[in-house]
C-alpha cells in the first residue's frame, strides 16, 4: 500500500478549508463565550470504563480501544465529548449552582455514523448544568441557532421531540427490556405493523396512544392534534405545552415536531432537538436534555446541551473568498523588516516573496504591495 493513502473516511484538510474551519471554530467559541460558557479541553485519551460509563455505553461500538503501555488498563479514544465534560462538572469543578461549559476538539469514530461522513469530526458543543427548567433548553437551542447563523447559514429548520411522551404512554405497562427496545426501534421507523404486534397485550389506552405517535409529525398544529389524541394520558398535556412554549421562542425559524422520533432514547431524558439545513442530508446540530449524564460520576443533576461537527458545517455554508494579503519583497534591509513587522502587528497578512517565486499565491489574494517610494516604504493597491 502506498504511504500516502489514508484510511477510509479519514482525510487531510487543505489550506483553504483549514482556514475556513479555524474561522468557524473561533467564531463559535467566541459566540459561546458571549453567552457565558467557559472553555474546557478534555484529553483525547481516557480510561475506557470512564468514557463508556452510563450514557456513554451507546458509544461503545464507535470507540477505538487500546491498552495503556504504562498501566496495562484499557484506554479509549473519545468518540464524543459530553461524558468528559460531565466528569469535569461533577468532579473537578463541583460547583453548587449553574455551570456553563463549552468545548471544541476532534473525536474519533470506528465507523462513520452516516454515509460519506468523516471518522474524525471536529466536535463543538456547549453544556449547561444545574437548571431543570425550560429556560436551559431554550438557551442551549438559542446558542446552537446563533452559532449556525454566524457561520453563514441563513435557512434552517428546528425539529423537536421529547422522549418523555413515550415514557408517559408506557407508564404502568409491564414490558421486558427486549420488547421495549424493539418498540422504540419500531416507533423510530414508524412501523405500524410492528408497533401493533408488540403492543397487542398492552392496555387499550396505552396501545392506541403508541399507534397514534407515528402520525404525529409536522408543524405546530400537530401539537393540538396530539392533545386531542393523547391529552388524557397523565403528563402528556404538560409536555406538549412545553414544546409549544419552546417553539414560540424562535420566531422567524421554521419549527417542526416528530413525537415518535426516539433517536438517542437511552441518552436523552426529555426534550431533544435537531437542526436541519437545505444542503445537508442529515442534521447539522443535535442536542437536548440529558439529566442522567452525570450520575455515573456521582453527581446526578440537570443537564442540557448540543453538539455539531464543524467539518460538516463547512460543507453547507458558502465558501470563503481568498484572504487578502500584502505582497512584500524579501530583503535584509532593516527598514523593510520594520515596516513589515508594523503591518503584521496591525493584523495584516504580509507575505514576503522569495526570489524566483514571484507568482506563488495559491491561497492569498494579493490586493496590495509594499513598495519603496522616495526612500519610504508604503502600501499601495495593486
Amino acid at each position: 500500500m502506498s504511504a500516502w493513502i489514508l484510511p477510509d473516511h479519514v482525510a487531510d484538510v487543505l489550506p483553504s478549508e483549514a482556514r475556513h474551519i479555524e474561522e468557524l471554530r473561533r467564531g463559535m467559541l467566541d459566540t459561546a463565550r458571549s453567552y457565558g460558557y467557559e472553555l474546557v479541553i478534555p484529553p483525547m485519551l481516557e480510561h475506557l470504563d470512564s468514557l463508556l460509563t452510563g450514557a456513554g455505553e451507546a458509544l461503545s461500538l464507535q470507540t477505538f480501544a487500546l491498552v495503556d503501555q504504562l498501566s496495562g488498563r484499557s484506554m479509549g479514544l473519545r468518540a464524543d465529548t459530553t461524558q468528559q465534560v460531565a466528569r469535569i462538572d461533577a468532579h473537578l469543578l463541583n460547583r453548587p449552582g449553574v455551570t456553563r461549559l463549552c468545548y471544541c476538539g476532534p473525536v474519533l469514530h470506528t465507523r462513520p455514523d452516516k454515509p460519506h461522513a468523516t471518522r474524525e469530526p471536529l466536535q463543538f458543543g456547549a453544556e449547561i448544568y444545574g437548571h431543570a427548567g425550560l429556560e436551559a433548553d431554550v438557551e442551549t437551542l438559542t446558542l446552537a441557532v446563533e452559532c449556525l447563523t454566524r457561520s453563514g447559514i441563513t435557512e434552517m429548520t428546528i425539529d423537536l421531540a421529547d422522549v418523555r411522551v413515550v415514557r408517559c404512554l408506557l407508564a404502568g405497562v409491564q414490558v421486558s427490556s427486549s420488547v421495549l427496545r424493539d418498540l422504540y426501534l419500531a416507533l423510530s421507523r414508524k412501523d405500524l405493523i410492528q408497533i401493533d404486534r408488540l403492543t397487542s397485550h398492552f392496555p387499550q389506552a396505552n396501545r392506541d396512544g403508541l399507534l397514534a405517535l407515528p402520525g404525529l409529525f409536522g408543524d405546530v398544529t400537530i401539537l393540538d392534534k396530539a392533545l386531542r389524541l393523547l391529552g388524557g394520558v397523565p403528563g402528556i398535556a404538560d409536555l406538549l405545552e412545553e414544546l409549544k412554549r419552546l417553539a414560540s421562542a424562535f420566531n422567524g425559524v421554521a419549527v417542526t415536531f416528530d413525537l415518535a422520533d426516539l433517536r438517542g432514547y437511552s441518552y436523552y431524558s426529555g426534550l431533544r432537538f435537531a437542526v436541519f439545513v437545505p444542503d445537508a442530508t442529515d442534521a447539522v446540530a443535535r442536542g437536548g436534555r440529558y439529566d442522567e449524564v452525570g450520575a455515573a460520576f456521582g453527581r446526578n443533576r440537570p443537564a442540557a446541551g448540543f453538539s455539531l461537527d464543524i467539518k460538516q458545517i463547512v460543507g453547507v455554508v458558502p465558501a470563503r473568498s481568498l484572504q487578502t494579503a500584502i505582497r512584500a519583497p524579501w530583503g535584509d534591509c532593516a527598514v523593510v523588516h520594520k515596516a513589515i513587522t508594523a503591518l503584521r502587528r496591525q493584523g495584516e497578512t504580509v507575505v514576503c516573496v522569495l526570489p524566483g517565486h514571484e507568482s506563488d499565491a495559491d491561497e492569498f489574494n494579493f490586493d496590495r504591495e509594499l513598495v519603496e517610494v522616495s526612500g519610504r516604504w508604503i502600501v499601495r493597491a495593486i
